[in-house]
This record gives C-alpha cells, sequence and structure tokens, in this order.
C-alpha cells in the first residue's frame, strides 16, 4: 500500500508540475503565471505598455517595463479611470472598478496545450463604452480558446485621458509626435505586443483579427483607417461601430481641451500642471464631453469614412454590422419625441412610413439606429467590397428572458455573448434557453471560421457583400440572407449624412 501511494502521488506531482508548466509562459518583460480550466489557459492582468502616468499621461504609449520573477497572471487588473458612484463601486451597465491610471494591461485566453496541433489563430477584442468606460477583463474568451483561438482583450485609455488635445501639449510634442487619439494608441501598441510576444502563447502573429463592438467597433474602422497599424492585423470586424465619423479636428479638439483646463481654473496651465490634475477630477469633470479618435494629421491623418471613400484604408476580409434595437441607446423613453419627430425631413418621413404610422417615438427609434448603426455599416460594406470582402450582418434575435417582458428588438450589445458565446455576469445559465444557446453557437461559429479561414464559412450561407444584390445575413428567430434589407430608410439616410462628411471627391 506505502509503494502504491508513493506512485499515485509521484503521478500526482507530475500532473501538477506539467500543469504548472502549462501555465507559465516567458514573455519580453517577464515570465507570467497564469491559471488553467477545462477549456484554457488564462493570463490575466498582462502590461503591454508602461504605466502612462507622470510625464507619460497624455503621451504615445511606451514598451512594458520588465518585472522580476513569476507575475501572477490569475486575477484581473485594473480598469482605466472612468466615472464611479461616490462609493467607489462600479456604475450599472458602464464602470467597472477598481480603477488606476496604471491600466494598459491585457489578457490572453489560450487553447490548452495538447489542443494547439499547430499556430493558433489570434482575435483581439476591443471593448465598448463611449470610449469613456469599460474594461477588457469583463469578457471572458475562453470558448474562442476551447475552439482553437487565442483571445486578447485590452484595456486602453479612456475619455479625457484617452482623447485630449491642448495647444501646450501639440507645442512640446516632438515634430512627429501622434497627438491626441492615445487610446487609438494604447490599441495599436496592443497589437505591436501581439506582434511580439503572441506566439509564446501558441499564436500565430500572422493570422491576426482585430474585432470590437461600439467604441471597440469604431476604433477598429480608425485602425484600418490608420497608415502604423498596417501590418498588424489580418481581418477585421466591427459590432455595431458606425461608419459615418464626422470631420473633427485637432484645433478642434486643442479648443475642447482649453475649455476643460477653464473648466478646473487652469486657464494658463502648462503641462505639468494639467499632469498634475487627479485622474477622478478630471473624469469628474469631462462627464458630458465627447471622445473618440480624431485627426491629427500625425496618427490619423483622415477620417475612417473618407479613408474608407478613397480606398486608402488597410484592405482586409471584413466582418460589419448592427442590431435592430440600436435606440436602446436613446434610454427607455423619449420626453421629446414629438419635437425630434418633426425635424426630420418629409423624405425620410416618407421613407419611415410604417413606423410613423405607430408613433412619433417609433419613428424617432427607427431614424436614430439607421442612421447611426445601420445604414453606415452597410456603406462601409459598399466601400469594402471593391477590395477584399466585406460580409454584412444584422442581428435582430431577442433573447428568450427578455421576450415575456414585451421586448422586440435586439439592444445595443445585445449580440456580444452570442458572439462569444457566453452568458457574462448578469445572465445566470438558468435563465438561458435551447434556443439561445443555438443562436450562441451559430454565431461563435461564424466569427470563429473568419478569424481561421478569413471567411465565414459557418452552419449558415453568408454572401460576401455586393452592392448591386445588396444582401446580408439577418441572425434573428429565423436567421438567413435578406435583400435589399430596409433599402429605402438606408438610402435616404445616406443620402443625408454623406454630404457632411468631407468625403473626397470620386
Amino acid at each position: 500500500m506505502l509503494r502504491m501511494g508513493a506512485i499515485i502521488a509521484g503521478a500526482l506531482a507530475l500532473a501538477s508540475a506539467a500543469q504548472a508548466q502549462d501555465t507559465t509562459v516567458k514573455v519580453e518583460s517577464g515570465v507570467l503565471a497564469g491559471a488553467q480550466t477545462d477549456r484554457a489557459r488564462i493570463f490575466k492582468n498582462v502590461p503591454y505598455a508602461a504605466p502612462p502616468v507622470g510625464d507619460l499621461r497624455w503621451a504615445p504609449p511606451q514598451k512594458p517595463l520588465p518585472w522580476p520573477g513569476a507575475r501572477d497572471a490569475t486575477t484581473n487588473g485594473p480598469s482605466c479611470p472612468q466615472q464611479m458612484k461616490p462609493d467607489g463601486t462600479p456604475n450599472e451597465g458602464s464602470a467597472n472598478g477598481p480603477i488606476s491610471e496604471d491600466c494598459l494591461q491585457l489578457n490572453v485566453f489560450a487553447p490548452l496545450k495538447e489542443k494547439l496541433g499547430g499556430k493558433a489563430p489570434v482575435m483581439v477584442w476591443l471593448h465598448g463604452g463611449s470610449h469613456r468606460t469599460g474594461a477588457g477583463w469583463i469578457y471572458d474568451g475562453q470558448n474562442f480558446a476551447r475552439d482553437g483561438v487565442v483571445l486578447v482583450s485590452i484595456n486602453y485609455r479612456l475619455g479625457p485621458l484617452g482623447y485630449f488635445a491642448h495647444p501646450v501639449l501639440t507645442k512640446a510634442a516632438g515634430k512627429t509626435e501622434a497627438l491626441g487619439s492615445y487610446g487609438l494608441m494604447d490599441q495599436i501598441a496592443a497589437l505591436e505586443w501581439v506582434q511580439r510576444n503572441i506566439a509564446a502563447f501558441g499564436g500565430d502573429p500572422k493570422n491576426v483579427t482585430v474585432f470590437g463592438e461600439s467604441a471597440g467597433g469604431m476604433s477598429t474602422l480608425a485602425i484600418l483607417a490608420t497608415p502604423k497599424a498596417k501590418g498588424l492585423f489580418q481581418k477585421a470586424a466591427v459590432q455595431s461601430g458606425g461608419g459615418w465619423s464626422a470631420p473633427t479636428t485637432l484645433a478642434d479638439k486643442e479648443a475642447a481641451g482649453v475649455a476643460v483646463a477653464a473648466k478646473l481654473g487652469l486657464e494658463n496651465a502648462g503641462g505639468a500642471d494639467l499632469r498634475a490634475v487627479p485622474a477622478e477630477r478630471l473624469v469628474a469633470e469631462t462627464l458630458t464631453d465627447d471622445y473618440g479618435p480624431f485627426v491629427d494629421g500625425r496618427l490619423l491623418k483622415e477620417t475612417p469614412s473618407q479613408a474608407f471613400a478613397a480606398g486608402r484604408e488597410t484592405d482586409v476580409p471584413l466582418i460589419i454590422g448592427a442590431n435592430s434595437g440600436e435606440d436602446s441607446l436613446m434610454g427607455r423613453s423619449l420626453p421629446n419625441a414629438s419635437a425630434m419627430a418633426a425635424a426630420i425631413p418629409a423624405p425620410a418621413k416618407a421613407a419611415y412610413a410604417s413606423e410613423a404610422a405607430k408613433g412619433d417615438e417609433a419613428l424617432v427609434r427607427a431614424a436614430f439606429g439607421d442612421r447611426f448603426m445601420v445604414a453606415p455599416a452597410r456603406w462601409i460594406a459598399a466601400e469594402a467590397a471593391n477590395g477584399k470582402p466585406a460580409w454584412l450582418y444584422h442581428f435582430s434575435y431577442v433573447g428568450s428572458r427578455f421576450r415575456p417582458m414585451g421586448v422586440t428588438s435586439a439592444a445595443h450589445a445585445a449580440e456580444i455573448q452570442y458572439v462569444f458565446e457566453y452568458w457574462g455576469r448578469r445572465t445566470p445559465e438558468s435563465m438561458v434557453a435551447a434556443d439561445d444557446k443555438a443562436m450562441a453557437k451559430l454565431m461563435h461559429g461564424c466569427w470563429v471560421a473568419f478569424a481561421k479561414t478569413g471567411a465565414p464559412n459557418c452552419d449558415i450561407v453568408w454572401p460576401a457583400y455586393d452592392p448591386v444584390k445588396d444582401q446580408l445575413v439577418e441572425f434573428g428567430a429565423q436567421s438567413g440572407v435578406r435583400d435589399g434589407f430596409r433599402k429605402g430608410q438606408l438610402d435616404v439616410q445616406q443620402a443625408a449624412v454623406l454630404p457632411t462628411l468631407s468625403l473626397p471627391a470620386n
């Protein structure tokens, strides 16, 4: 018995040592000690850039600092500074604590070593949150790893720390140094980190898909329009990321930065004074400001809309689409619906006759979703179709738990849990029905196939977008190909918006 006990103990020790080896990875800055489940090897809170604090606040990201020994990579890192409740807890549906300016970390979900079978495709996820809230650690990539994909989710600077310009900062910067869109710079730095390090996790740096939702989708479009990012990825997917970007300039953002400084009582401040303002105060004083990538003339030389219109975007296979209930961004009630409806031009009202018949709010909500998400996604797909193929989708599936509440459309961000095939922190497994799981299996399979092969060859026939045929796939109660989806409404929106975007002449 003692001999058998020793054999068992030795076998267990060998198994434990093997698992420890599987969850220990060496990257450029040092050794990571992660964790393993039955689906994935997981490495959390991995620095991909130096802490953007002190002189590095409002500066391009620098390479990560080395650390001694093995860094614990089993717990979530902090989120980038964003609005929190007075007691420091997260705001519902937005901010995620704890927060710290030292937040430029990423998370890696890698296939189990015995299931790698060669270099795995890589997907880099950019979270949403209006460029002011959110964090990469929220999203569980284990099912991507289970299916042979290395999933990387990242943090990037947000709000006034991520998208800020001021004349004193411009003057102090080098003549070629990128300005203002620090969150976008972080995303590119993360893609560069992936190129240098992802092979250590079994990933293929020559097969990278960058994808994101909402602000992450807008960021993906900006990355496609940024020459500096070319070569760092081979495919892209944009979920509810719009596509019609206003021509905001460095001068516009500098004026906004001057206004922020004045609000802080720093009208004549230097760079050191601005950098000394506590991050929490900066966030609190700028809650209503607009954030996101903008044209600085150095990193981003034109808007994504301008790049796509001119055919200057990075030409890679693309998935793009939006949801049926994007109007959820407007809130649950529209007290000013009548005034908003009255401002809609007559041609648009005619195109939305069926919605207008249901009342002003129905009209306004339909026009909003089409104008800001559905129509620009179709336009981007059409422009992209001149090069590598693009695939257009519309997500209208309503989860089983929402149907008894009378919900009839898919809210903004509703598709994420189906793409990731997991139900998140707020949806118990008991609330997930068989048809929900079937939709998740379908969508997740399409995204995995796209990452692996460059085409969504999955359990649905999904034709590449052709502006003449005007076909998309609807993921809904009855999924399938749709011809000329909402063509009249989307044409009206396109005719109204394109002239405002300062697009290059054809």
